[in-house]
Order: C-alpha cells, then sequence, then structure tokens
C-alpha cells in the first residue's frame, strides 16, 4: 500500500515551509467544471457510497459538484456514477482507491461514507492532502482516533464537518429542544434518556465466496484479516442484491471489528443532542455504568470469541453520571428519541416530532426572538451540507466540529467498552482516559493491520 506524496504529514509541512501557510490552508481553485473562484461553486468528491454515501451526495448536488466518485464494490460505484451524472448532467470519474482522488487538485473536499473503521485514515490523508472534509458519524472507531483527528484539524486548518444531520436538519426539532432548555424551560436538567432501539442477533454467518465486484482486501483495510462471510438470502440494495446477514455492506454496524452497534450509530445522533443541550460539548462524563445488556456472543476479556456472529450488544440500559449531577440513561428500549426531564417539566424530542408540556407552553410564552438561532449561531442553516460550504468559505468550523463530536462519541465508546468488559467505567475528562483500569485504557485505541496505517 503505497501512498502518494500529498497525503503525508511531512510532505504538508514542507509545503507549509514552501509556499507559507497562509496560500496551503485556502479553498483550492475550482477547475474541475470551470469554475475560476473558491466563492463560486466548489468540486466535491464522495468516498464510500453505499446508503449515507448516496444520501449525503444528493442532497449536496444543489451546493457542489462532483468530480469523482470511490467505492470498493464496483456496482455501487457504477450505479452511484450513473445517478450523479444525471442529477448534475456530467458524469464523474469513478476509482476503487480514493487515494486517487486525494491526488486531484481539482477537488476541495471529499465527503467519506465508508464503513467506521476507514474514516480516520482516509480524513486524516485527505487534510494533508489538502482538502476539507465532511465525514459521516460515528466519526471514529476509537476514542484515540478521535484525539488524532482533532490534531490534524488544528494543524491543517482544514474545514470538518461531522455528519450528525440533527444539529442542522429535521425541521430544526432538535435545535428547538436545546434552546427549550437553555432557556430554563424545564427547570434544572435532571435526567436524560437517549432511546436508540436495541438490534437483533445474527444466525451463524458461514464463510461464502467474495462477490465479483468487491474488493474485499480493500474493504477490510486497517481493520483485521478476516475472511468475507455472507448467508444466501437477498435483499435490494444499490446495484442489485446484498447479503442480509454478512460481515460487510450495511451490517457492518453489528461488528466491533467496524463499527460500535446502535451505541456508535444512533447513539452518535441522539447522545450528541443530549451533551449539546447539557452544554457538555467541551467536558464528559465521570463515569460509565452498564445497568443491563445483552452481547449476541460469549466474550473473553473483552473480546468475542467467535467470528461467525454480529458481535454488538443487541440491547442494553447504560448509567452514565454527567457533570452538575445529570444522569444521562442510554437504552435500547422504548421510543427512539430524547426524553428530557427538569425540576419544572419534560419534554420528548425525536425526528418527527417535539412534544410535552412545555413544548405546548410555547402558544401563550414564546422562545425568545432568535433563541434558535443563537443555539446555532447564526443563521440555520439549509441543510448540512450547505453549513459545510458556508464554513469552507468563511474558514471557521461548522455547526457538527470534531471537538464537540468526539466529546459526546467518547460516552458511546465507553459505553461499549463497559458492556464488552461487563464493569462500570470511571472517566477523567480532563485526561480523557479510563481511571485506574489498564485492561479498559487498552480499548481506547486500536493498531491498523500493517500496510494500512496513518499515513504522517
Amino acid at each position: 500500500m503505497s501512498v502518494s506524496r500529498q497525503t503525508t504529514r511531512r510532505n504538508f509541512l514542507q509545503g507549509v515551509a514552501t509556499a507559507g501557510t497562509a496560500a496551503i490552508l485556502s479553498p483550492s481553485i475550482n477547475r474541475a467544471f470551470g469554475y475560476q473562484s473558491p466563492n463560486e461553486r466548489p468540486v466535491f468528491a464522495t468516498i464510500g457510497l453505499r446508503n449515507q454515501g448516496w444520501e449525503i451526495t444528493g442532497k449536496s448536488f444543489k451546493f457542489a459538484d462532483f468530480a469523482a466518485l470511490a467505492d470498493v464494490d464496483s456496482n455501487v460505484l457504477g450505479a452511484n456514477v450513473e445517478k450523479t451524472e444525471k442529477a448534475q448532467k456530467k458524469k464523474p470519474d469513478s476509482y476503487k482507491d480514493y487515494r486517487k482522488i486525494l491526488d486531484r487538485k481539482d477537488i476541495d473536499a471529499v465527503m467519506i461514507a465508508t464503513p467506521d473503521h476507514w474514516h480516520t485514515k482516509i480524513a486524516v490523508e485527505a487534510m494533508y492532502a489538502g482538502k476539507d472534509v465532511y465525514c459521516e458519524k460515528p466519526l471514529t472507531l476509537t476514542i484515540a482516533e478521535g484525539k488524532l483527528i482533532e490534531k490534524v484539524v488544528k494543524e491543517t486548518g482544514r474545514v470538518f464537518q461531522v455528519g450528525t444531520m440533527q444539529r442542522t436538519e429535521s425541521d430544526q426539532r432538535f435545535l428547538q429542544a436545546v434552546a427549550l432548555v437553555k432557556h430554563g424551560r424545564i427547570g434544572k436538567v435532571q435526567r436524560v434518556t437517549c432511546g436508540i432501539n436495541g438490534m437483533e442477533a445474527s444466525p451463524v454467518i458461514p464463510v461464502a465466496s467474495v462477490p465479483q465486484e468487491l474488493d474485499w482486501e480493500f474493504w477490510l483495510g486497517p481493520a483485521p484479516k478476516v475472511d468475507y462471510r455472507a448467508l444466501p438470502e437477498m435483499r435490494e440494495g444499490y446495484g442489485g442484491g446484498v447479503p442480509l446477514f454478512s460481515n460487510c455492506h450495511y451490517a457492518f454496524r453489528n461488528w466491533h471489528e467496524y463499527s460500535g452497534g446502535k451505541l456508535t450509530d444512533w447513539g452518535a445522533h441522539h447522545v450528541d443532542i443530549a451533551c449539546w443541550a447539557l452544554g457538555a460539548g467541551d467536558t464528559g462524563p465521570s463515569k460509565v455504568s452498564p445497568v443491563e445488556f445483552k452481547l449476541p456472543v460469549e466474550y473473553k476479556d473483552g473480546n468475542p470469541v467467535v467470528q461467525d456472529q454480529y458481535n454488538a450488544a443487541t440491547s442494553f440500559k447504560i448509567k452514565v453520571d454527567m457533570p452538575n449531577n445529570v444522569e444521562m440513561i442510554i437504552t435500547s428500549e422504548g421510543d427512539n428519541g430524547i426524553l428530557f426531564e427538569g425540576t419544572e417539566g419534560r419534554f420528548f424530542v425525536n425526528r418527527g416530532k417535539i412534544a410535552g408540556k412545555p413544548v405546548e407552553d410555547l402558544k401563550d410564552k414564546p422562545l425568545p426572538e432568535g433563541a434558535i438561532e443563537e443555539v446555532y449561531g447564526g443563521k440555520v442553516s439549509e441543510n448540512h451540507t450547505a453549513n459545510f460550504i458556508e464554513a469552507m468559505k468563511s474558514r471557521k468550523q461548522p455547526i457538527s466540529d470534531v471537538w464537540t463530536h468526539n466529546r459526546m462519541l467518547e460516552i458511546c465508546h465507553l459505553s461499549n467498552i463497559a458492556m464488552r468488559l461487563n464493569r462500570e467505567l470511571n472517566w477523567d475528562a480532563a485526561k480523557r482516559e479510563i481511571i485506574g483500569d489498564a485492561q479498559a485504557n487498552s480499548f481506547l485505541a486500536r493498531e491498523n493491520r500493517k500496510g494500512y496505517e496513518i499515513n504522517m
């Protein structure tokens, strides 16, 4: 796995020394579609196109042009190239290897929607290649990866948007929820419950032949080398049917090797809004306790003992001790959404509704004028991509910045570690490490497979 010269820290710093920081950090000139100024439409590329990859690409055609797409599945890549050409009346270039996108000087930003275990490597190399980054949630597979991304954002000056779009979209329901809390409409917050649903266990998934269209070696990338597994049942997907049960495709979320189950899937959305409302964006919990949970396979020393079934928790109730004596509950039970409870009331919010007496009371006692904009930090953007592009122009970080994202995602990662080890964890939010537990701390980082190290 050789690496192009543009994607290393050494060459980035050499470039800064040669050209000057201002020149290196400014947006590149858009030439792929004939644009002559960074004030015009930016040029994007998407890396990872299944499911959410197409979702964020499709939302972006109004604001940006896509010069290239990359995916390790040729069927998925071909189908999305076709749809992109139809949408923008110009065919994007297509690649299996994302590094060919990073080599291009005409691309201003990349959107990353690969499985989670690839996020950090691609994002870091993209920033050193001079690209701004929009990366899907959860941003990282480990807490150490979050620290690395923060370091590189600071070092390179790149704009970095995380795909927690509830901060911008969903008809501003979540913004209204944050404003209600911040304006004291439920009094002193006592408890916040994040309902994020559970998942079903899988049957035993046998080793299977790798589909001809899939580069399995490259899909695994930084993750451990394992056999491809799939059941023969099929369902519709981009570019044709995909296995209903596998260790690839969208099922990657159910394996700790590639993701973190529901805790880092829906948890990355709802825990984010909860922390935002609590003002915990630059702090963290003091303790994470697994009250009850079910792992679908046997674990030993925090690791699954078999490789032929989903291994992320199927059900759970996690108690998190937050600052100011607020109790956070993360649960697979009940409605998907967030319940805020305080000394003077409670309300519930999800993507479809916001309900409760504090919400009803807005009819007679509305929030102060500009309360939503105050939460957002200005006029609310049309969508999450629009906010990213506004930040690219201003060179300020967007609404879903890496620092607040990583702080809340640490709660999700710690919850998974606590379940894998079956014990509560005491967290030092300042040092960002687990107190007095060397074994648990060993789960804060992971080593990339040889040949897929992050190129620094």
